[in-house]
């Protein structure tokens, strides 16, 4: 694991860092959008990727860290070496871990302002709740294990403004996301059935199909060999062959005919 850490200069990033070698650090949830900073950005100098549209999150999540007297921070755009296949795929079954052994989960939502949106009454100052609703974060894959591996998660809106936190927000981000109430209390995953992750995963979608099947390794507890362009049939394959290992109800094959109102949600779990 390899932390970023605030220099006179700029950014730069620590060493690769094991077990008991890892500080405290706090870590950021996001979307990724034109212009992110890159590990190949920061690699060779702490000025790399400032003029970089992205650079603004690793500022703000450098300040929030900070703040919580925090020094070191992760974040995935540029704290992954993606041209180091051994490296990307740990850190892919390892994703979950960076989170749930975070100090701080920053949570940045750039399509959220609090200056935007209606207001929800005469007297109510939270007009950003109802744009808050349609944030592009709830419907990506690899958001959901972050939301549920966070011990504790700030959501902040795109001016850097506190929104609540996770235990504050868990019946809005209940009824937003489906996932259970006491799943975002931090009732261990392991306890529910595997059914229940997977309606929760439903509806996300990955830039690539596979990403949707190793956005939920950590969910499950899950390690896998990464198979670039392997697509999304192959991986579900390979993901339901290690569910299996480790469960004996095959009644979670009963949701490939959905007759509820959770019709889509259940379809769309075997659509890849």
């Amino acid at each position: 694991m390899r932390l970023l850490y605030d220099t006179s200069i700029g950014f730069a990033l620590t060493g690769d860092l094991i077990g008991g070698d890892i500080p405290a650090y706090a870590i950021l949830s996001h979307t990724w959008q034109e212009g992110e900073v890159t590990f190949a950005d920061l690699e060779d100098s702490p000025h790399g990727g400032r003029a970089m549209a992205g650079y603004q999150k690793l500022y703000f999540c450098a300040q929030k860290a900070a703040l919580d007297g925090l020094k070191y921070f992760w974040v995935d755009c540029c704290c992954i070496d993606k041209s180091n296949s051994v490296a990307l795929e740990h850190a892919i079954n390892s994703t979950f871990y960076y989170y749930q052994n975070a100090a701080k989960c920053y949570v940045y939502l750039s399509d959220v302002s609090t200056k935007e949106g209606k207001e929800i009454s005469e007297d109510s100052d939270c007009r950003w709740q109802s744009v808050f609703w349609e944030s592009r974060w709830f419907t990506l894959s690899w958001t959901l294990q972050e939301l549920l591996a966070s011990r504790s998660a700030d959501f902040f809106s795109r001016e850097g403004e506190k929104l609540g936190d996770k235990n504050i927000l868990r019946q809005t981000l209940h009824e937003i996301t489906g996932i259970a109430t006491l799943a975002l209390e931090g009732k261990p995953l392991a306890d529910f059935s595997v059914r229940e992750p997977l309606l929760w995963a439903a509806n996300r979608r990955s830039t690539l199909k596979e990403g949707q099947i190793y956005s939920l390794l950590g969910i499950f507890g899950i390690k896998m060999t990464m198979v670039h362009g392997e697509g999304g049939w192959n991986a579900c394959l390979r993901f339901w062959d290690e569910i299996f290992r480790r469960i004996e109800d095959y009644t979670i094959l009963l949701c490939t005919k959905p007759s509820d109102t959770n019709n889509d949600r259940q379809s769309a779990v075997w659509t890849y």
